[in-house]
């Protein structure tokens, strides 16, 4: 197969390649019908691997949705579980069950992708790094969110979140390396050995590397995360959690564990775009006080961006700044543009 000349369609196919290549390397009997499924759309669309991958987790998508429709409950006293038929039309199928069919056909697959989203200098607009967020092949809409929440609720979330970081560093080589990635992982699953091994030995280098710990987590799971923590820190890892919202850890444990980067997001921007005197000291104080960078997440109008770098805050992420994006032609673009800009207007200048 000849891929294409330009840098995006490399880099876009050779995310389909490994993909390509894990699904049928994959050694489990089970998934025979996989391996040949995939076979025929590849001897169907020759030279067109991506065409090939698509057509496969389509049919993937509907066999997955088939089966959780026409498949009813285990019957009762039989000792295992028996499928039976339902002639009737499809009957609800137990929440548990559902979701667990579509995450191991999601990591049986590979039916992911990782889009990334500049993290740009506040005032001037330099890019910086980027947030690598993972996106579903699905047809039912369902966000990311949602889908590691179900994965965590059936146990399946460090599995989920290891196959994300996987793909998430596969695609990350191909960022400049003058520039940082950050990867969101929970505390629950961070302290797991092979999430740290990936990281450690991936080929993005450990100090280029912000783990973005997120979600809800309890005292002790964020003691064991920030213990496990301790040796990737030293070689140049960088911590970053969320200072707002639901999930947040206190500031006791904001202090205990001492981020690299505090995140603010749209509750914490709409309240300081709606009253720009408002009180945002406690937040501000805290982080001089771990010497954590305060980072903005959601920026999405100009009266946004005024009223983050106005409170102090020197990074951030949002569609003004760069909507997320799986194809690498606009990575590159973000970063020349911003460095141009830049340049060419001075550093005290917003380059947007």
């Amino acid at each position: 197969m000849q891929p294409p000349q330009d840098v995006d369609g490399l880099t876009l196919r050779r995310q389909v390649m490994e993909l390509i290549e894990d699904v049928l390397n994959d050694p489990d009997p089970d998934r025979d019908w996989a391996r040949a499924q995939l076979r025929d759309f590849l001897a169907a669309y020759p030279g067109n691997p991506e065409r090939a991958l698509l057509e496969h987790l389509v049919a993937t998508r509907n066999q997955t949705d088939f089966a959780e429709e026409n498949t009813a409950p285990s019957e009762k006293g039989a000792g295992r579980e028996t499928s039976v038929s339902v002639p009737a039309g499809p009957r609800p199928v137990p929440f548990e069950r559902r979701t667990k069919k579509r995450i191991q056909a999601v990591l049986g697959n590979r039916m992911l992708l990782t889009a990334f989203q500049p993290i740009r200098e506040l005032p001037v607009g330099r890019v910086t790094g980027f947030e690598a967020l993972t996106r579903f092949v699905s047809k039912d809409g369902a966000s990311a969110d949602t889908w590691f929440r179900e994965a965590a609720a059936i146990g399946l979330g460090t599995e989920l979140e290891l196959a994300a970081l996987q793909c998430a560093l596969s695609a990350a080589r191909e960022i400049p390396p003058h520039l940082f990635i950050a990867f969101n992982l929970s505390p629950t699953t961070f302290v797991h050995a092979p999430i740290r091994e990936l990281l450690e030995h991936s080929q993005v280098a450990v100090d280029r590397i912000v783990v973005d710990l997120t979600g809800p987590a309890g005292t002790g799971d964020w003691e064991a995360a920030a213990r496990a923590l301790d040796r990737l820190r030293r070689r140049g890892l960088r911590i970053a959690v969320d200072g707002s919202g639901s999930d947040a850890p206190t500031p006791a444990q904001i202090l205990s564990l001492r981020p690299d980067i505090i995140r603010l997001d749209r509750p914490f921007i709409t309240a300081i775009t709606a009253s720009p005197s408002g009180d945002s000291h406690d937040v501000v104080s805290l982080a001089l006080e771990v010497g954590a960078v305060l980072a903005a997440e959601g920026v999405e109008t100009e009266a946004e961006l005024a009223a983050v770098v106005e409170a102090g805050l020197t990074e951030g992420q949002g569609y003004l700044l760069g909507r997320p994006s799986v194809h690498p032609l606009d990575w590159s673009a973000w970063i020349i543009q911003a460095e141009t800009a830049a340049t060419s207007t001075g550093p005290k200048t917003q380059a947007f």
